[in-house]
């Protein structure tokens, strides 16, 4: 009788709330693909505006560097993400900013994004079984299908992504987690979504397997706006591929709209008062780019491959393993821009995510641990 009780004992703290003032009801993680930290903290580089294969639009190309060009780069930044510099800087926190000593890292040893989304995801590096990008179902448990199980937050959770890999990441049937990803119509109802979905097979997107972030924010905005939602994870994507195709103006461009959706995503949060004061973002990248000459930023990731003269090499992009990381909620003290401190990691977004929601999480790895909270987030 004695271990019976000490065996429900242990799944009741597991899954109560941390404090009883936390205030968080919902947790929104946005991922923007690729991001690199140097335009997060720094704004555009100087040393791309002039180099004729960076640029797409090279008619418009003087709007452009009037639009983000500034002399100091405390102006740099705010014109390239206004909400992170203007609303996250001043009441949130923001991690990753080399330059003053703060830093972040993913664990996984591939730097590209399958591992990435996944490390987020289920708070483990396994670099086992999760070795490519290809359409392989996830064998380890994220927080969403954790969260999902929970009978109180069952149909509560949902995850909208611009890549088509996100329903394996996510592994949706065993999940039980919707996932909207790559070109997929929405099943939600309404005018705006029916709209968008129509518009989604009128306009092109420039790849195959990505469509265009604007969509997939759409439908992530309609499922909040339907019903009260516990956690919901969008995926933006735009960034990575632009900077593959080496478009730095449009990498610059496609950034600078991820942050004004999520402006206006946390303005409509704010106006919502099912959301208001109890809904905490989490914004962080799956991966960096390389930053050791100028065409590495084009490129991560650790592959293997054969050099000319027939022996075996692994791609290394110096500087793809850093990332960054913010947040901005009622229980995250208003920390500003960090200096110094601890290393923050990728396998700890997802404890940190079910910490701000009273739990703690629980990895479905053999081996494997999930990373800790990272607990100024929470302010706990």
């Amino acid at each position: 009788m004695r271990v019976i009780v000490s065996i429900i004992l242990c799944i009741v703290l597991a899954h109560q709330a941390w404090s009883d003032d936390r205030k968080t009801e919902t947790v929104i993680l946005i991922t923007i693909d690729g991001m690199r930290w140097q335009e997060v903290f720094r704004g555009v580089d100087n040393a791309f505006f002039d180099q004729q294969e960076f640029i797409a639009y090279k008619k418009h190309h003087g709007d452009f560097k009037q639009q983000y060009w500034r002399d100091s780069l405390n102006e740099r930044r705010a014109a390239l993400m206004p909400f992170f510099w203007g609303t996250i800087a001043q009441d949130g926190q923001l991690y990753g900013n080399r330059d003053k000593g703060s830093k972040g890292e993913l664990g996984n040893r591939y730097h590209f994004s399958y591992p990435g989304y996944s490390e987020i995801l289920t708070g483990i590096a396994d670099d086992d079984r999760i070795t490519s990008n290809d359409k392989i179902l996830n064998p380890n448990r994220t927080i969403l299908e954790w969260l999902n199980h929970m009978p109180e937050n069952n149909g509560k959770v949902e995850a909208f992504g611009s890549w088509d890999v996100f329903p394996y990441i996510v592994n949706e049937k065993r999940a039980g987690v919707p996932v909207n990803a790559g070109f997929e119509a929405y099943s939600g109802s309404g005018a705006e979504v029916a709209f968008l979905n129509k518009l989604q097979t009128e306009v092109p997107s420039p790849w195959d397997t990505v469509r265009l972030d604007a969509f997939t924010m759409g439908f992530a905005r309609a499922a909040l706006a339907r019903e009260k939602m516990k956690f919901l994870y969008i995926a933006l994507g735009e960034t990575d591929d632009f900077a593959h195709e080496g478009l730095y103006d449009q990498y610059i461009r496609a950034a600078h709209r991820s942050d004004t959706a999520i402006a206006e995503l946390w303005a409509w949060v704010q106006s919502d008062p099912r959301y208001a004061g109890k809904t905490t973002l989490l914004i962080t990248t799956d991966h960096g780019r390389g930053s050791d000459s100028l065409a590495a930023w084009k490129h991560h990731g650790r592959f293997p491959y054969t050099k000319e003269d027939g022996t075996q090499a692994v791609s290394d992009f110096k500087g793809d393993d850093q990332i960054w990381m913010a947040a901005l909620g009622p229980d995250t003290p208003a920390l500003g821009e960090l200096s110094g401190g601890e290393t923050v990691k990728l396998n700890q977004v997802a404890a940190t995510a079910a910490k701000l929601l009273g739990y703690r999480f629980e990895d479905s790895h053999e081996k494997l641990e999930a990373g800790e909270p990272i607990s100024a987030m929470i302010g706990k």
